[in-house]
């Protein structure tokens, strides 16, 4: 491993987060202060094992101020990150799009209704109506969903589809079913195979791919147009399933066996959750996808990689009817570490009782990430920072926390969580009404009240975290946080005192009096559960919204009764 050069500006971009980090919490963390730097300097990610030393030396370091100067220390860094997402949000734009005409562009965005959408696809959708937007063009929706076999549609998909996209911002300016467009596709099937440029092939796959793969023509190519025709016909009611299928004629020797004469149309069996048994013969992406795209005014496509070869196939459908290219711009994958992407894998982790469904937190479903708490906003901004560009992209949860917390950093209220709490017995506690700012930099947003009550024998109790108290030996003092300092007299009973001290300790642990406390359940990143007491506050919050819970992290409410509150954990 390469060591990492020990320079002023890598400590002073530790020092900015450590100090933000403490004056949030009360004390910071190694953890959340290591992301920001990393989301900040990427390019020292391969050297995370040194830069951490140094994290933790400097979060030591700043640990140890005094209240007057980490506040100093936290307005001057504040108003630095300040000037600088100013700037950012005014130099953060797409790239031109090529051949773009003003109030001309037409985009689209193309989903299978098989499973709802990831942030993978988002990328496409995204940048086709950002796109759209800027031009003043027309963004279209358009359901690809003429497959009711392998990639079968499902009525929901359609629905949750369009909430996630509207959730998105994503709004569109026309709608399309391809389900409902089958006799347009026969159409132009007719004219191609009418003007030599498809045929219908009757060869059993395997040996016809023996053929394409030796760059040599099948006996069905070169039957006459009108045995053509005639079999076109017989794939409505003679051929069965797998018997027939219409092929674009294409160049035999092309370097990618792929692009050799491939498939248009095919016969189906079955129903289809839309049409029922209406049709029986289903164009394939290529033939329907070329199609609409000129049909709807498509001027720039926007989408994977992956279909640079589609482009290809679907350039002989543009030659062959005389018809203008749209623009293609094909972007790199993207990815987040640790979250799972693929709808096959989804579904079939799904059926096997691996997820819980397509909202596990485990998974970068549009869905899961909104039940995590993850803001349409930062969504949206992670793809823009990234652009149409062509090279894959694999996104650290990191990456994606850090934008989503500054988002919501500003409006999340913060309440105390005790996780796995035990009665800790406090003498000369003071028992009555304590007051907490439900943000700590926007009092006027107001408090949130905790009453501690007498225990009737000169003592307090409160309920806090089990792992905290474990660490804290006999002896030591420590801070109920926004309360008293407290010095722990028997680690085994659990007892402690008030005490009066200069300095600020420095470990704080949250604090919970059971009267002011239900049960809460938070749900992690990779589905564990966290059970604790969430003060009763927190019931003020609608379901849906983001809170912070102090020196826990950031979460969203999933459902909240009068006796336990679920939520689903964000990111520190």
């Amino acid at each position: 491993m390469v060591r990492v050069e020990r320079n002023k500006e890598l400590e002073e971009i530790i020092r900015k987060y450590a100090v933000i980090n403490a004056y949030q919490y009360g004390e910071a963390s190694v953890a959340p202060v290591m992301g920001k730097v990393m989301a900040e300097l990427p390019e020292l990610k391969r050297e995370a094992k040194e830069i951490a030393k140094i994290v933790e030396e400097i979060v030591n370091e700043i640990n140890s101020l005094k209240k007057k100067e980490l506040r100093a220390l936290f307005e001057k860094y504040r108003e630095e990150i300040e000037t600088r997402k100013k700037e950012e949000g005014e130099t953060k734009k797409l790239p031109s799009l090529p051949n773009a005409e003003m109030g001309k562009v037409v985009t689209r965005a193309a989903p299978n209704p098989n499973g709802p959408f990831h942030i993978g696809n988002a990328r496409a959708y995204i940048l086709s109506h950002e796109y759209a937007r800027i031009y003043n063009g027309k963004f279209i929706l358009r359901f690809e969903d003429t497959d009711p076999k392998i990639k079968r549609p499902e009525p929901i998909f359609y629905e949750w589809i369009k909430e996630d996209m509207k959730w998105l911002g994503l709004e569109w300016d026309e709608e399309y079913y391809q389900s409902d467009r089958l006799e347009i596709y026969y159409e132009i099937a007719e004219e191609l195979i009418e003007k030599g440029k498809a045929y219908v092939c009757t060869c059993i796959p395997e040996k016809w791919r023996e053929l394409r793969d030796r760059g040599e023509a099948c006996p069905c190519r070169n039957l006459e147009i009108g045995e053509q025709l005639d079999r076109w016909k017989k794939m409505f009611s003679h051929y069965k399933e797998g018997e027939a299928v219409v092929r674009i004629k294409t160049d035999l020797n092309d370097p990618n066996p792929a692009i050799r004469d491939w498939a248009a149309l095919r016969i189906i069996e079955g129903d289809h959750p839309r049409v029922g048994r209406k049709y029986r013969v289903w164009p394939l992406y290529n033939f329907s996808c070329a199609i609409d795209d000129h049909l709807m005014g498509v001027t720039h496509i926007l989408r994977g990689q992956e279909h640079a070869v589609n482009e290809r196939r679907q350039s002989y459908v543009y030659e062959y009817m005389g018809w203008e290219k749209p623009v293609a711009i094909h972007h790199g994958r993207l990815m987040i570490e640790g979250v799972v992407l693929s709808t096959s894998k989804i579904r079939n982790g799904i059926n096997k009782g691996e997820y819980s469904g397509w909202d596990d937190p485990r998974l970068g479903t549009i869905r899961a990430l909104r039940r995590r708490g993850i803001t349409p906003q930062a969504i949206k901004e992670l793809i823009i920072s990234l652009g149409p560009k062509t090279s894959d992209v694999s996104v650290s949860w990191d990456n994606l926390a850090a934008i989503n917390r500054k988002i919501v950093d500003p409006k999340a209220n913060r309440y105390f969580f005790v996780p796995e709490p035990v009665l800790l017995r406090i003498r000369n506690g003071i028992p009555g009404k304590y007051y907490l700012r439900l943000h700590p930099d926007y009092p006027q947003r107001g408090s949130r009240v905790l009453e501690i009550p007498e225990s009737g024998n000169g003592e307090v109790e409160l309920y806090v975290p089990k792992d905290d108290m474990k660490s804290i030996p006999e002896g030591k003092i420590f801070r109920l946080k926004d309360l008293w300092n407290v010095k722990l007299i028997d680690k085994d009973e659990l007892l402690s005192e008030r005490v009066e001290t200069e300095e600020m300790p420095k470990i704080k642990i949250q604090w919970l009096p059971l009267r002011e406390s239900i049960k809460a359940i938070v749900v992690m990143g990779d589905a564990s559960l966290i059970e604790g007491l969430i003060e009763r506050n927190v019931l003020m919050e609608k379901e849906g919204e983001v809170v912070q819970l102090e020196r826990f992290g950031f979460c969203r409410i999933d459902s909240a009764s009068k006796d336990v509150v679920t939520l689903f954990f964000s990111h520190k």
